[in-house]
């Protein structure tokens, strides 16, 4: 009979009174699919002890667990999943509590823009991507001409997901992604991404050991979740298998391809640094608000440098860090970066990265570093001062989003400021 992993982080009472729960659950289940039970035998004197009720307690989370998992496993072989990748998988599947933490954690504190900036684009990584740009330029190149897609692109977002490949992550991806899914908050991601994860085994693109990487189930060099792997690794040095932990080729490709496949424009900027005229309606700083840059020309738009704009048909003013900060005109190719990882820091982190990686400026306008950002239960208390007020901000969360900006601004215009919709501290003091 196959035998089912205990979770790790059991005491040892506890793992040993679990041991003839778990087997009988295996028993019941089949044994060619069920996962293993490696135990180490406990000293003398606690086999046969009665478990404290913190133990029950892990004892019960730990049956909940297998069950979970083996019946996983029968909705995976519905789903074209084999018993030998099945037990591949999860022969020693570990529940890992410090993924919960980390899915759960809420920082009371945000980071600002420039504080983020300031490590994205530390001297070190710029002078680091240049030296690792110019060695790899053979393996980039080609991959850039194919796919539309510059290689300064590709070099800054390595950079940015794992340090150049220095570091893809220490968390077993199966691991991560059966315990996201058996905590519940996001089972039905989890269980897709969980389920994407078991055909790359099973197409043996990677094997269980190798398959790495973060909390969140985001694997290899380029932290690809294994849906996205399915959908857009390529197999560039053609050996059989897509391997974004270990081929440089593989990594750069499924890169470009995954920018290419999300509306990449080959040929356009990502965007740039630009000055505002006088009176400029900050309102119009919006995702939303999308024209080409010749109408942007005819407000008093202008490059940093007096050069004309980049002919964009559909691009934007962006505004991280409210009027008093940088403003830049960002269009299609900024926003495919944003679909690699929905974080406006992180598409600039990218953008102005790849930027100083082909000897292209710095952001000349000084941020706002005097300001403090709101915390969570700060811009809680601001977005319900802002509905009692009447100026809709959506049901309060301490989460700053469109419905909180719009909000803002409503306010900021009742008080003739620029409507910019940044959440600031002394706005929320003149709401209290």
């Amino acid at each position: 009979m196959e035998r089912m992993q205990i979770p790790s982080h059991f005491s040892v009472s506890a793992r040993c009174w679990l041991v003839p729960a778990l087997l009988t659950i295996v028993a019941l289940a089949g044994c060619a699919s069920a996962p293993s039970v490696e135990t180490q035998a406990p000293p003398a004197s606690t086999v046969g002890a009665t478990p404290t009720p913190t133990e029950s307690i892990d004892v019960e989370h730990g049956q909940k667990f297998a069950r979970w998992v083996l019946e996983f496993s029968t909705t995976a072989r519905a789903a074209g999943i084999i018993d030998a990748t099945l037990q591949d998988a999860f022969d020693n599947v570990r529940f890992i509590p410090r993924v919960i933490e980390l899915d759960s954690a809420q920082p009371e504190f945000t980071r600002t823009v420039w504080d983020y900036l300031d490590s994205a684009l530390s001297t070190q990584r710029i002078a680091r991507g240049q030296d690792e740009l110019g060695q790899l330029r053979p393996v980039v190149e080609p991959i850039a001409a194919r796919y539309g897609v510059p290689a300064e692109v590709l070099v800054a977002i390595w950079g940015m997901e794992s340090n150049y490949g220095s570091f893809v992550g220490d968390i077993p991806t199966i691991d991560a992604l059966a315990t996201l899914g058996f905590e519940g908050r996001r089972e039905e991601w989890a269980r897709g991404q969980l389920l994407a994860a078991l055909r790359i085994l099973q197409n043996r693109d990677i094997d269980r050991a190798q398959m790495m990487g973060s909390w969140a189930g985001a694997m290899g060099q380029m932290q690809f979740l294994p849906s996205n792997f399915l959908a857009y690794a390529v197999d560039a040095d053609a050996d059989g298998r897509r391997d974004i932990w270990n081929s440089l080729a593989d990594v750069m490709a499924s890169t470009a391809n995954f920018l290419a496949s999300s509306g990449w424009q080959v040929g356009q900027p990502w965007g740039l640094e630009v000055r505002l005229p006088p009176g400029f309606d900050y309102a119009r700083a919006d995702a939303d608000v999308r024209q080409p840059t010749t109408q942007w020309t005819d407000e008093g738009v202008q490059a940093m440098d007096g050069a004309p704009l980049p002919a964009l048909a559909d691009s934007s003013i962006l505004l991280p860090a409210g009027a008093r900060g940088p403003a830049f005109l960002v269009g299609p190719n900024f926003r495919a970066i944003l679909r690699y990882n929905n974080s406006t820091s992180y598409a600039l982190g990218v953008a102005l990265l790849a930027q100083r990686l082909a000897d292209g400026p710095a952001v000349q306008t000084p941020w706002p570093r005097d300001l403090q950002l709101l915390s969570r239960s700060q811009l809680l208390a601001l977005q319900t001062a802002l509905n009692e007020r009447g100026l809709d901000s959506g049901t309060p969360d301490g989460m700053m989003g469109p419905a909180t900006q719009r909000g803002v601004r409503r306010y900021q215009r009742s008080l003739g400021l620029p409507a910019d919709g940044y959440p600031t501290l002394d706005l929320l003091q003149r709401l209290q």
